[in-house]
């Protein structure tokens, strides 16, 4: 059994900064693909970035520019520096890993509201 626990999130002003982290804690797994996802109000879930186990990064259109992911392998811990954010990135935000067995995991979510 994996367990992830996500931080980071809150309420920021238009153009202001955040930085989510998730660390994945259980024993004996190994990772493959960590990354971010988010759903607002009255949305589907969609994908905000995601690290692909050999390096490859994909964005969605709406974060290009804006939003930059990254991991920390020795600690199975991913980020999510997320810059220049506007209202449309208000949302809950959540951490998913997949494993090489093919294993996936969500973390609980954390609340990202960016108003003025």
């Amino acid at each position: 059994q994996v367990q992830l626990v996500e931080s980071g999130g809150g309420l920021v002003q238009p153009g202001g900064s955040l930085r989510l982290s998730c660390a994945a804690s259980g024993s004996n797994f190994f990772t493959h693909d960590m990354g971010w996802y988010r759903q607002a109000l009255g949305k589907e879930r969609e994908m905000v970035a995601v690290i692909v186990g050999g390096g490859d990064i994909n964005y969605a259109d709406s974060v290009k520019g804006r939003f930059t992911i990254s991991r920390a392998n020795f600690k199975n811990t991913v980020y999510l520096q997320m810059n220049s954010l506007k209202p449309e990135d208000t949302a809950v935000y959540y951490c998913n890993i997949r494993l090489f067995s093919g294993a996936a995991y969500w973390g609980q979510g954390t609340q990202v509201t960016v108003s003025s």
